[in-house]
């Protein structure tokens, strides 16, 4: 089995990822993981080579050719990602919906190192920024938006659930579409 998940910011993937790769004894990747080192090693935020992604094709490219080779070479696993999804075409296809403020405040209580934020504001701000260049950056590339939910095959709001609803909602849809295969 084969689960690609992708979401708006602060929707609760990389969470639910880790819970479903446990839960299905499933290795776990992250795209965003990968590229967040990617900008680590190059001294840079991920906000930082995003931008610079919007002109130069290597900074998704490295992580889009290692999801292929992945999907091609390799079962049983769980990537969160935006175009995992198309990259892993055989895939259960998940989507997380989230209101843009309750993922901005779900990011701040996260505390990640590498996304700090001053306040509410600047880190909704900041999202809505991410999303645009993911936004500009798949459509030059690949001519796609990987915040279109007719690409899924599961589609769920997590504004309004806790980390667990989210777990047992998610867990019960993968249960409900592999018995309907």
């Amino acid at each position: 089995m084969i689960i690609t998940i992708n979401g708006m910011p602060g929707s609760g993937k990389s969470t639910v990822a880790d819970y479903l790769a446990r839960k299905f004894h499933l290795k776990h990747y992250s795209a965003g993981g990968i590229r967040r080192e990617m900008a680590l090693k190059k001294g840079l935020t991920i906000a930082q080579l995003n931008k610079v992604g919007e002109k130069e094709a290597w900074t998704d490219k490295e992580v889009d050719e290692f999801q292929i080779k992945l999907g091609r070479e390799r079962d049983n696993f769980i990537i969160d990602g935006r175009l995992s999804w198309h990259f892993i075409p055989d895939s259960i296809k998940i989507y997380f919906i989230v209101d843009l403020k309750e993922g901005a405040r779900r990011i701040l209580l996260s505390k990640r190192e590498e996304e700090s934020y001053k306040n509410p504001g600047d880190a909704l701000k900041k999202l809505k920024e991410r999303i645009e260049s993911d936004k500009k950056r798949y459509k030059k590339y690949y001519n796609l938006n990987p915040y279109t939910i007719g690409n899924y095959d599961i589609v769920i709001d997590t504004t309004n659930l806790s980390v667990e609803q989210m777990r047992k909602i998610t867990e019960k849809a993968i249960k409900n579409l592999i018995g309907k295969k």
